[in-house]
């Protein structure tokens, strides 16, 4: 910026154009934003036999922190299942899951109740080609099988 923009913006604002109090609130503004923008607290860590220093705010490893806490309660991801029941027959529904077991005893079945109805979906697959590849080898078994977006259990880590 040149000093005569400068100069003319300093007379502006000591003109009597503005009122006192629009004075004040822009001096406040510009004084509190300074404050703040100097009180971040970072962290710069550095290892011996490197050359790469690390700076960031120390409000980081909180949120790391929280993500952790809500991935350790939350065991889920989006995924997909093939639903094989949907009924309000509670008894119907238990038969289909415990046939699907016997059946296929290495694919969770899980019964759920979304009222009025009763909902027998199975696997938890990420991706739907998955989930359709199961569907190919259900085709007749059941009377109605399709596959549903849902909330499906982390894969186990090897």
């Amino acid at each position: 910026m040149n000093k005569r923009f400068l100069k003319d913006k300093f007379y502006y604002f000591c003109s009597s154009d503005i009122s006192i109090m629009k004075r004040l609130l822009i001096l406040l503004f510009f004084a509190t934003a300074g404050t703040y923008c100097s009180a971040q607290k970072t962290i710069t860590t550095s290892n011996p036999d490197s050359t790469i220093r690390i700076t960031r705010d120390s409000r980081l490893d909180e949120l790391i922190e929280r993500q952790k806490q809500v991935n350790l309660e939350k065991q889920s991801m989006p995924g997909y299942r093939v639903q094989i029941y949907f009924g309000g027959n509670r008894p119907k529904a238990s038969e289909v899951k415990l046939d699907f077991n016997s059946r296929f005893p290495d694919i969770t079945a899980y019964l759920t109740y979304q009222q009025p109805n009763y909902k027998v979906r199975v696997g938890d697959f990420r991706n739907r080609y998955e989930a359709q590849k199961l569907l190919k080898q259900l085709e007749g078994k059941y009377s109605t099988t399709f596959v549903v977006s849902d909330e499906v259990k982390l894969p186990s880590i090897r």
